[in-house]
């Protein structure tokens, strides 16, 4: 199963959907999604009420391996059902698409221009647990806010070394040092986060990869040198804040990045759909997605 998930992420066509969404960012999709904090009075009642919507959104027909490689869940996604199945199964056995896990445990303050993740202290328990659910790889976020080498290099540093212990653990790593895309230097920021990934990519073992998911750059196929790196899976590109229009006529500029795009995904889904309403906007959604990724 693991070496098939690897081609497919390796060769497939299509995007990684994010459904990864955590106790912090969940109000606000949820609101986007047309439930608003006075439908859930905990947050048990709020993480069945997001675990409800992303079921609708994986078991509906247009939502398939066919135009979605992947999808990045949140740990509560992984621990829980969809149709009788555990999630990362429902996926791969139901949908053919590769199941991948959120590890971060949120951003840690602004320091040197950037902000580092805060220390992943269950990280060993937590690769464990996604192996045992047939998890293929793994996500976690930091940001650079400002043209900063030290901070950079900071970020980059902390990816990468928790992305060889998920290797070490037998899990695919997709490392996100993500660029503010409202950064005033976003093209320095990414000229100096670049130097760093490749001088981390060559303290790889032989047999090791990542994945990446970046900002979509300033420059058009900025990325064209990791996307063809012997190191590298696949890369993928966030949307970072810009609405699915602008997200995927930018990504379309870049040929060999995918999408991993989460609210630009969900973008006008709401609860008070029909199924049919529903499934009708999420296709047209994963189209327009798809076709940005396949150029």
């Amino acid at each position: 199963m693991k070496s098939q998930q690897t081609e497919r992420m390796r060769k497939g066509q299509g995007f990684i959907a994010a459904l990864d969404q955590s106790g912090g960012s969940t109000p606000k999709a949820l609101a986007g999604y047309g439930v608003q904090e006075d439908a859930y009075s905990n947050e048990e009642e709020m993480f069945d009420l997001v675990h409800a919507m992303r079921t609708r959104i994986m078991t509906s027909p247009s939502f398939t391996g066919e135009k979605v490689l992947g999808v990045i869940l949140f740990e509560q996604t992984m621990d829980r059902d969809v149709e009788g199945m555990p999630t990362p199964d429902y996926l791969w056995k139901q949908k053919e698409i590769v199941p991948f896990l959120k590890v971060d445990k949120g951003l840690a303050e602004l320091s040197e221009g950037v902000q580092l993740m805060k220390p992943i202290t269950t990280l060993k328990e937590l690769l464990q647990r996604g192996k045992e659910r047939n998890i293929f790889g793994t996500k976690m976020r930091s940001v650079i806010k400002e043209a900063n080498p030290e901070g950079i290099q900071k970020i980059v540093s902390q990816q990468f070394e928790y992305g060889k212990q998920i290797l070490d653990a037998g899990l695919m790593p997709i490392l996100e040092p993500e660029v503010d895309i409202n950064s005033p230097d976003k093209a320095e920021s990414e000229k100096l986060m670049m130097a760093q990934i490749l001088k981390h990519l060559n303290t790889l073992e032989e047999d090791q990869m990542v994945m990446l998911k970046l900002s979509i750059p300033s420059e058009e196929g900025y990325y064209s040198e990791l996307v063809n790196h012997p190191k590298v899976l696949r890369v993928v590109a966030l949307s970072g804040g810009y609405s699915r229009d602008e997200a995927v006529e930018l990504l379309a500029q870049n040929p060999g990045v995918i999408a991993s795009f989460s609210r630009a995904l969900l973008e006008g889904l709401t609860a008070q759909q029909t199924d049919e309403e529903f499934d009708g906007v999420l296709k047209a959604s994963i189209e327009k997605i798809y076709q940005a990724s396949i150029t």
